[in-house]
């Protein structure tokens, strides 16, 4: 049976080979090759949104926080679909929103990509007022949100103490604050930032979900 991953999968793929023309091989308007699985499958689920996300750790966060308000999310039409990087908004725009499969498009972007989101979502005709900022990035609204002696507890917990002290000993973590230090260590091994980011939203009490991520959940 066609479930929410296989579209995300389709999808992933078929932003691999657009080449931004339309008229081309996996364009959004192209009427075969890499485009057809994702259509057919965004009709027969149906899917109704789209949650575009920098990274595979913040869609960790979010499914985390959709799971602890009891929501199934994929049962509900929405696809948390994590793009590889912030450069490849506007392609994923172009393909899944009013140009393409004319789905609506949310998510979560830095505060340092903003100009960058909002021009590759106009571009494709999307609309950026769907998208919530976060400071830094969504670790470091976790950390903050948590506090770095809580972020601590839970990397001793998660077997990780080990590493962070050694990690805190490079002279290049000197004159950083306690939660600039746990951001850098989160990326610091590869999956670890998924890991957390699972982690930390679930260590969250319900009156401390940063503000972004919360109110991103709220509009799907």
């Amino acid at each position: 049976m066609a479930d929410m991953g296989a579209f995300g999968a389709a999808v992933t793929a078929w932003a691999a080979g657009d080449t931004g023309s339309p008229g081309d091989t996996g364009g959004p308007n192209d009427t075969g090759g890499l485009g057809d699985a994702a259509r057919e499958l965004a009709a027969r689920l149906p899917v109704r949104v789209v949650v575009l996300l920098e990274g595979l750790s913040d869609a960790a966060a979010v499914d985390a926080l959709a799971a602890s308000r009891g929501r199934d999310l994929a049962a509900e039409g929405v696809c948390v679909l994590p793009m590889g990087g912030a450069m490849s908004v506007g392609r994923f725009a172009r393909l899944l929103g009013p140009s393409g499969l004319g789905l609506r498009l949310t998510g979560l972007c830095d505060e340092a990509e903003r100009g960058y989101y909002a021009r590759g979502l106009e571009r494709a005709g999307a609309a950026p007022e769907g998208f919530f900022v976060c400071a830094a990035d969504l670790e470091d609204e976790l950390i903050r949100a948590l506090g770095a002696a809580r972020v601590e507890e839970l990397v001793r917990a998660e077997g990780d103490f080990r590493p962070l002290r050694t990690f805190l000993r490079q002279p290049a973590q000197r004159g950083r604050t306690p939660e600039q230090q746990l951001r850098r260590f989160l990326g610091t091994k590869k999956g670890r930032k998924i890991h957390y980011g699972r982690a930390l939203v679930e260590a969250l009490r319900a009156d401390r979900v940063p503000a972004p991520l919360e109110d991103l959940l709220a509009s799907i």
